[in-house]
């Protein structure tokens, strides 16, 4: 019975690096779509910023619900 319980230990870790890599990649392509943004027009940094920031917190979500999924189930 212990065997059930390591193998779901090791099917959790895999599936929060499943669930880490989604966010890591999203804000990655944010952060550089939002710099050539900001490259392109200075004048609407300010916006670029706010929307930015939006974007991150709606992709930081994500990745704190695959890390609570870990725990429960």
């Amino acid at each position: 019975m212990s065997n059930l319980a390591e193998i779901t230990g090791n099917i959790a870790t895999v599936g929060y690096g499943l669930a880490a890599l989604g966010p890591g990649i999203g804000l990655g392509i944010m952060v550089a779509k939002t710099q050539e943004a900001t490259a392109r027009q200075p004048e609407v940094a300010g916006a670029l910023r706010t929307n930015m920031f939006i974007g991150l917190a709606t992709i930081e979500a994500l990745g704190l619900i695959g890390f609570a999924a870990g725990f429960v189930f």
